[in-house]
């Protein structure tokens, strides 16, 4: 009988901001990717910080004043009918109601769950991008970050975000050695050496996948 070969292992760094709605088409094309390619390739993924806007407040701003207030209206009111299409186009529905704020929350929290498992974390920026950008869940809110935590299994949660220090050090190490030399998210490094930039097709994975795992 013939030896079945070992699946290759695919290594997928993902830089990505909790607030940018192409990495969350990013990550559904991904997935998509993903669940096609299972049966080649072993995966393991993991998600790194990258700060959109860092000047947005922690207590949070309307979502669709600050795209007016950093877009211009007509500009503004574009770029929302474009992302309603394009989230149309991966079966979601793009909301524009509730607050933006502040990331920094919930990247300590994706860090933490890295801890705890690649799937976890994966799982939880899922649960993360759902909420903000389906249900006008505010991002800096830490009963929704909770609320995350709980849906993916993520264990003291509440525990580590009530001191504002864990995770700092980490998240700032993180920015300095994957979004240093990137101008925007999402961006994807594939073995360490393939890089894509944007909600790329899951056709495009697919074939960063053949390419890396050569």
């Amino acid at each position: 009988m013939a030896q079945s070969t070992a699946k290759k292992l695919i290594t997928i760094d993902v830089s990505s901001d909790s607030i940018c709605p192409w990495c969350f088409v990013g990550k559904k094309n991904l997935d998509k990717a993903l669940a096609q390619s299972k049966d080649q390739y072993d995966f393991e993924i993991k998600w790194h910080p990258f700060f959109l806007d860092p000047s947005l407040p922690k207590e949070g701003v309307s979502k669709e004043d600050t795209y007016k207030r950093k877009f211009g209206t007509a500009r503004a009111n574009q770029i929302i009918a474009r992302m309603t299409e394009v989230f149309k186009g991966v079966g979601l529905e793009y909301n524009m109601s509730g607050l933006t704020g502040s990331t920094l929350d919930s990247h300590r929290l994706i860090l933490f769950a890295g801890k705890q498992g690649s799937d976890i974390q994966h799982n939880l920026v899922e649960e993360l991008f759902t909420g903000y950008f389906t249900q006008g869940k505010f991002i800096g809110d830490r009963d929704f970050l909770l609320e995350c935590a709980n849906k993916v299994g993520l264990e003291g949660a509440a525990e580590y975000l009530d001191n504002p220090n864990n995770g700092l050090q980490e998240v700032n190490e993180e920015l300095g050695k994957y979004s240093a030399n990137i101008s925007g998210v999402p961006h994807y490094v594939i073995n360490g050496k393939h890089q894509l930039s944007g909600g790329q097709p899951s056709e495009v994975f697919l074939r960063a996948f053949q390419v890396a795992a050569k």
